[in-house]
């Protein structure tokens, strides 16, 4: 089950993971103790944007200038599963 992240939420990367473009892949990847995530170019964003600084809600509010149809409910979302994978950590 998924938890809620609030939009005042301010993601951090964890430390030991690290955010790369795989050429073999040819895609975004992030690398963690327990393995390998394979990231679209949106999710890529997001992970790119999650520097302990920035909010939930400025992230969406920063994709939106960059993708259409960027919602703030569904960045919480990625934020969360990324919190579930263990490759970020939110405070707040």
């Amino acid at each position: 089950m998924t938890s809620v992240i609030a939009l005042d939420a301010v993601p951090h990367i964890r430390r030991g993971v690290k955010c790369t473009y795989d050429q073999i892949r040819e895609s975004h990847v992030v690398l963690f103790p327990e393995g390998v995530l394979v990231l679209n170019e949106t999710a890529a964003s997001v992970v790119a944007l999650c520097d302990g600084v920035r909010s939930v809600g400025d992230i969406a509010l920063s994709l939106g200038d960059l993708y259409a149809g960027v919602q703030p409910e569904d960045i919480a979302e990625l934020v969360a599963r990324l919190v579930e994978r263990r490759v970020v950590d939110v405070d707040g």
